[in-house]
């Protein structure tokens, strides 16, 4: 096994990877470390899903499930790039893709009516949404921004919008009947194997899941939302949008939540053309539309039907106007479920003083439509916080860490398959071996119930991270938990105990979402800094809304998962995965991804392995990372976001060289530092080279042979243009 594993993901991030990659290999293999790939991409998981299918020389292993046993051990060292968090569209467009180029793997049945198809459809269902996280993440969360970054940003602060008291803004959330209000949770006295029954309301009972197996002291929820109360609030907020002179706009994360916002995202879509379906419904079913997908999708099945086109622009002349992903293209919030992702629209809206972009593209007063109330008090409370107080002063702004319990798959809502569209009327039961109710719950035909656990151990790890991280930070330390939610109020019988059996209670608080995101943000405007202990969906949503808010991304975080059994594995960054840097590549072969979260993280990585394994040359490698990046930050050699300036390959190149200067300038290794001397030496005399050799690469279509599944060789080509460069690096 190589020291250290790079994974091979999408987009983005792994075009970065065919110029960054070989620059780490070489400068690795001076300290002995050896570094190897394993393919997490979407094309990836599916083509190891179907192995029977394919010829031997088609066959890829199941890569993921192998680092799925690597971060179970001590010697696992894991840098993870982002990869797709597969929405139903996108599948198909991978799969589509992939039989192109000669891969005989199935298609993606919509309605599996064969076992054949139903098999299928099992093996795609495992593959969306973020499958690859809770397989990889034997460990809780602690992210942060790099000191270097954090500097940078307030010495050359980012745009801000201007907030005004008056903005019509508002965030908008159901009452009642959602996932929060209906939430039971309790926490398992003994080890238990649990079953989830549907009780019809004629008797007949339907085995939904079973064989579910839990150790004592886990903390098992459930909860369900109202597939009526969900229209009806859907339909009430276009309504009161349309009377409030805004933007429409609909926020949910249909990737992480793969079962339960795909659903939710329909029924917006069912509201949004009400009448349409109304009138039409019989001739849409037909047609195989299927709201869940998308307006966009919509469209394209019928766009050969003149009158169901004619009642859809009528409609759409009486709605509201609507937040757009792409104003240019017509691309709306409704296009396309894995296009608006709630943990990046809500903090760029909030980013831009409360704006939206609407269909005529100027920005606009937006109603933010978050259905389930259960985190959407945060954005709620920090758009007031900014009517009150103005924008965020990046350049004065203290910063907010955080500190997530994901563990064991810990708090996996809606990714997992516990969640289920209810079929008819009755009740869905959690029952335990013994055949009492853990759980009960009276549902109605289209309601969306779920259930999720979180066991002992990563919770007691987290608390005793969140105690480590504040002794050396000394800030403000928050527990976001609020008392009054079940699931939380559980937690917190773990939290209060061991907090003080430390003798450390006073040091933390206790508060719920809406309250410490206030007492967070008055913190961080005055200059100080604070520590944000989450959960593990808000752990996602706060590690983009902080960072935004001062860094102006979220893709530079430090985002460091300590594994449980002493492993190390160190995420890039919450930016995504940038489709629409691969959209500009492809056209104008210029690739914006800046590579600032894969510097900190390789940086993270090597002084790990340097202390893990006893390899001083690692951390010296490590350190001089750290100065590498700073120097990439100091001179400005990040990427520029328009064809003709710099892009990702000159980055990687400075990096190269403040690196290898790094290296040939440190006295701590003696043999590194002359190793490395003739490398910083002809990177140095070969810059006007090098750098009019990658600029001349800009301006033309770019070939990779593929979007979800590119060529190895046409990417190379292209994302290691400079010969001059690779002849020094090899």
């Amino acid at each position: 096994m190589p020291d250290i594993i790079y994974t091979k993901v999408d987009e983005a991030p792994e075009l970065a990877s065919a110029s960054f990659l070989p620059i780490i290999r070489k400068f690795a293999e001076a300290a002995g470390v050896s570094v190897g790939t394993k393919d997490i991409s979407l094309a990836g998981r599916i083509l190891a899903a179907f192995p029977e299918q394919l010829p031997e020389d088609k066959r890829q292993s199941d890569d993921l499930a192998e680092l799925g046993q690597l971060v179970k051990t001590a010697e696992a060292n894991v840098i993870k790039l982002p990869n797709i968090s597969a929405s139903v569209p996108q599948l198909v467009a991978a799969v589509k893709e992939l039989q192109s180029q000669g891969y005989p793997i199935p298609d993606y049945p919509e309605n599996p009516q064969t076992d054949a198809e139903k098999d299928a459809r099992a093996k795609y269902d495992a593959i969306k949404g973020s499958a690859v996280n809770p397989v990889l993440r034997e460990g809780n969360s602690d992210r942060r921004a790099a000191k270097a970054v954090k500097a940078f940003a307030q010495k050359n602060p980012h745009s801000m919008g201007t907030w005004d008291s008056a903005s019509k803004t508002v965030v908008s959330s159901m009452s009642g009947d959602d996932f929060r209000s209906n939430e039971v949770s309790a926490t398992l006295a003994k080890d238990e194997t649990v079953s989830i029954v549907h009780v019809g309301n004629d008797g007949t009972e339907t085995v939904l899941k079973d064989g579910l197996s839990f150790p004592a002291g886990t903390v098992v929820d459930a909860t369900f939302m109202s597939a009526k109360a969900l229209s009806a609030f859907i339909e009430e907020q276009i309504d009161a949008t349309k009377d409030a002179g805004t933007l429409f706009s609909l926020h949910l994360k249909a990737t992480m939540m793969k079962v339960s916002d795909p659903i939710l995202f329909g029924h917006a879509v069912r509201a949004w053309l009400k009448p349409v379906f109304e009138a039409h419904g019989d001739k849409l079913d037909a047609l195989g539309v299927n709201p869940n997908q998308g307006l966009g999708a919509l469209l394209e099945k019928v766009s050969g039907e003149p009158e169901i086109m004619a009642a859809i622009e009528a409609v759409t002349a009486e709605r509201p106007p609507m937040y757009m992903v792409d104003s240019d293209r017509g691309i709306t919030n409704l296009h396309v479920p894995s296009d608006v992702i709630i943990d990046a629209s809500m903090p760029a809206l909030i980013r831009a003083g409360g704006k939206g972009w609407g269909p005529d593209g100027k920005p606009a007063d937006t109603n933010c439509v978050i259905p389930d109330n259960s985190y959407a008090p945060i954005y709620d409370e920090a758009i007031r916080f900014f009517k009150e107080n103005g924008a965020l002063d990046v350049t004065t702004a203290g910063t907010v860490q955080n500190l997530g319990l994901m563990a064991q798959k810990a708090e996996e809502y809606g990714s997992h398959p516990t969640t289920f569209e209810i079929a008819s009327g009755g009740t869905v039961e959690m029952r335990l071996s013994d055949g009492s109710l853990l759980h009960s719950h009276t549902v109605e035909a289209g309601d969306i119930w779920r259930s999720a656990s979180t066991r002992k151990a990563p919770i007691e790890d987290w608390v005793q991270l969140a105690i480590d991280r504040q002794a050396i930070e000394g800030c403000q330390a928050i527990f976001w938990l609020d008392a009054t939610r079940a699931h939380d109020a559980e937690l917190i019988k773990y939290v209060e105990p061991i907090l003080a059996a430390k003798g450390v209670a006073d040091n933390f608080a206790i508060m719920s979402p809406a309250e410490a995101t206030r007492v967070t943000l008055e913190e961080i405007t005055a200059g100080r800094n604070s520590i944000a202990i989450t959960g593990n969906v808000l752990r996602d949503y706060l590690t983009d809304l902080f960072p935004i808010l001062e860094l102006g991304t979220s893709a530079k975080m430090l985002s460091i998962v300590k594994l449980m059994q002493g492993g190390g594995l160190f995420e890039t960054g919450a930016g995504g995965s940038a489709p629409k840097h691969v959209q500009q590549l492809a056209q104008e072969n210029h690739l914006r991804w800046d590579s600032l979260g894969e510097f900190c993280a390789l940086g993270e990585s090597l002084k790990f392995l340097g202390q893990s394994r006893g390899n001083a040359k690692a951390a010296v490698l490590g350190d001089a990372v750290d100065a590498a990046t700073q120097g990439i930050l100091d001179h400005g050699r990040s990427p520029g976001r328009k064809v003709g300036q710099p892009d990702n390959r000159d980055s990687h190149y400075w990096f190269a060289r403040y690196w290898a200067e790094a290296l040939a300038a440190q006295d701590s290794d003696a043999e590194l530092a002359a190793h490395f001397a003739p490398i910083a030496k002809a990177l140095a005399e070969n810059e006007e080279a090098i750098v009019s050799e990658i600029a001349a690469a800009q301006g033309d279509v770019a070939d990779l042979g593929g979007y979800y599944h590119t060529d190895p060789a046409k990417t190379a080509a292209v994302m290691r243009p400079s010969a001059t460069l690779n002849d020094i690096i090899g």
